[in-house]
């Protein structure tokens, strides 16, 4: 007896789980499909409310503008950012790190500008511009 009400008891609570997945996924598509034609709406108004100004476009409807939700979606993506692929994000790095390699230089030596630029650089500096006023001058 304590085996067959273990197993109905069992089935029963696959059954209520079965059917709060159910019922969850119905209403997560649900909540999707609203999301989606609140896009629409959206992008139909403010469609509407810019690009006839700005650009002299005509005005769309709501499926126009559900259209061009759509196809920019499509040309632009759906926003999935591609996963955490590490071997990927690591070429990534790697080609952005070698792709200046003939280009960079050593800035160690500008840690010493502050420096020289307190000691003699202000100094040189106000003897070129006289140097230059002189030769503007004639060389007076």
């Amino acid at each position: 007896m304590e085996t067959k009400d273990n197993i109905k008891r069992h089935v029963e609570d696959g059954v209520k789980n079965s059917v709060k997945k159910g019922v969850k996924i119905f209403f997560f598509v649900l909540l999707g499909i609203t999301i989606a034609f609140l896009f629409g709406y959206i992008v139909m108004h403010l469609w509407n409310w810019l690009m006839p100004y700005l650009f002299g476009l005509p005005k769309v409807n709501y499926w126009q503008a559900f259209g061009i939700l759509l196809l920019s979606k499509i040309i632009f993506g759906f926003g999935g950012g591609g996963g955490h692929d590490k071997k990927r994000k690591s070429k990534k790095k790697e080609f952005f790190r070698n792709r200046c390699g003939g280009m960079r230089r050593d800035f160690s030596e500008w840690e010493h500008y502050d420096d020289f630029w307190k000691e003699e650089g202000e100094q040189a500096y106000k003897n070129y511009v006289e140097r230059i006023k002189m030769e503007e001058n004639g060389g007076e």
